[in-house]
């Protein structure tokens, strides 16, 4: 039986209210809704068949390179890229080649930066406008691209982060309301300046601001900006490395809390002031990808070595607590370096980039399995639930389906034909899976 956590009674409190949460079928940001990456009541099919067509409902061609995930409001597919406008074919790479050096691409060419509107049934393209146009500021590593945040909504106001690009907002047709510069996100090889690798943390709406988490090589900090504005609220300086981890909320009975990773620390932030309310220390980490996640009144947070060498952490994120007693528990290895872990039905599952899945017990972070998903190139994307089932996708171009419980089993591995870097989005009876250049929308037919 699932908990009853905050995040339940956060929407019976906005019903009474009478405002407008986002629906069973919104996925309003990176990793749907509170980005806990579960979907229930779906019917997705058990298979398909990307060479056949069989329950592919249907497929669109992206231009350009971006590893952000598409969302959904109100049966429209919202996401973005950046297309290179000279014709130039961006190199990229995944976890099997040179792309895991510590090598910047020198791509430093003009870009269109896209955002993109589909229809979720038909996948009509129903609009595109391009965002901003010039040459990057900082160079991506080739693992990366220009545009790897998602974009982020409340079913009023679009907003998308495009690095050191620019904050935007939209309404929901596209049409600019605000811009904001936050500043050249210099985020790459810490201490080796040289190796810049572009950001990718994503923007969260929540208390009619949007927060944004920007660790780079000097000058790390987390911000507020008004939601109906663009007007920075309030500002706090982070003594931190470069990351690429977004921001998690933590909403309790006092307020809600901005809880953020980072290689030096774990920290929590009121979101109304930016006050730190507690920071816990982190190992000395080199790179933070993973972003938190809250589940009843716990933070979940991981980060650091390719080779899952460093810690999982389950904090408890609210109330007076001595920071030496803050952990809950921790489990000394197994942290994924890039996908972000799933809590769901009491399990926490984790997927290391090299392939290995592990899941635990949510509550004692007592070990059920560890298990090898894959021999291939690795997992960039994080892993989501739907109706009793784990979803991976590869940077192979593999769907792995994984039965939820405490014992492995794999129900069926699916060839897309193409890299998936982007974590997959589902609405309404529809997986959608972002490759390298193509979205495909899933679905019983």
């Amino acid at each position: 039986m699932r908990h009853f956590d905050h995040f339940s009674l956060t929407l019976i409190i906005l019903t009474i209210l009478g405002a407008a949460p986002a629906s069973a079928f919104d996925w309003p940001q990176f990793r749907g809704t509170n980005a806990r990456g579960i979907a229930e009541q779906q019917r997705l099919p058990d298979s398909w068949d990307p060479l056949s067509g069989d329950n592919v409902l249907w497929r669109a061609g992206i231009d350009g390179l971006s590893h952000s995930s598409p969302i959904v409001w109100g049966g429209r597919v919202y996401l973005t890229t950046a297309v290179a406008n000279d014709g130039t074919d961006v190199r990229f790479g995944t976890g099997d080649s040179d792309a895991v050096g510590s090598g910047s691409t020198e791509d430093l060419v003009a870009h269109d930066w896209q955002l993109i509107a589909f229809d979720l049934r038909s996948g009509d393209r129903l609009w595109d406008k391009t965002v901003h146009r010039g040459v990057p500021r900082v160079k991506r590593h080739v693992k990366a691209s220009h545009a790897s945040a998602t974009p982020a909504t409340d079913g009023e106001r679009l907003v998308v982060l495009l690095g050191s690009e620019g904050l935007f907002c939209f309404d929901m047709d596209g049409e600019l309301s605000w811009r904001t510069d936050v500043g050249v996100l210099d985020v790459g090889y810490w201490g080796e300046r040289q190796y810049q690798w572009g950001p990718a943390s994503s923007p969260v709406i929540g208390d009619g601001l949007v927060f944004v988490q920007n660790d780079r090589q000097e000058g790390s900090f987390l911000a507020a900006y008004d939601l109906t504005t663009g007007k920075e609220r309030w500002r706090a300086e982070r003594d931190e490395k470069p990351a690429w981890s977004s921001p998690a909320l933590y909403r309790h009975a006092e307020g809600t809390s901005v809880i953020t990773n980072g290689a030096n620390f774990m920290r929590a932030n009121d979101a109304r002031t930016g006050a730190e309310i507690w920071r816990v220390s982190h190992e000395d980490l080199q790179v933070i990808t993973p972003s938190p996640i809250v589940v009843g009144d716990r933070a979940i947070v991981t980060g650091g070595n390719p080779t899952g060498a460093n810690a999982i952490f389950s904090l408890n994120a609210g109330g007076e607590i001595e920071d030496d007693g803050r952990v809950a528990w921790k489990v000394d290895r197994g942290s994924p370096y890039t996908p972000t872990p799933l809590a769901y039905d009491d399990i926490l599952y984790v997927i290391v980039d090299n392939g290995i899945l592990s899941a635990y017990d949510l509550a004692t972070g007592e070990r059920h399995y560890r298990t090898r998903v894959n021999v291939g190139s690795g997992f960039s994307a994080s892993p989501v639930a739907v109706d009793g089932k784990i979803y991976l996708a590869s940077e192979d171009g593999d769907v792995f389906i994984i039965r939820a419980g405490p014992e492995y089993e794999c129900l069926e591995e699916i060839e897309m034909g193409e890299a998936l870097m982007a974590t997959p989005a589902v609405s309404d009876g529809v997986l959608l899976l972002r490759g390298r250049s193509t979205l495909f929308a899933i679905g019983a037919s």
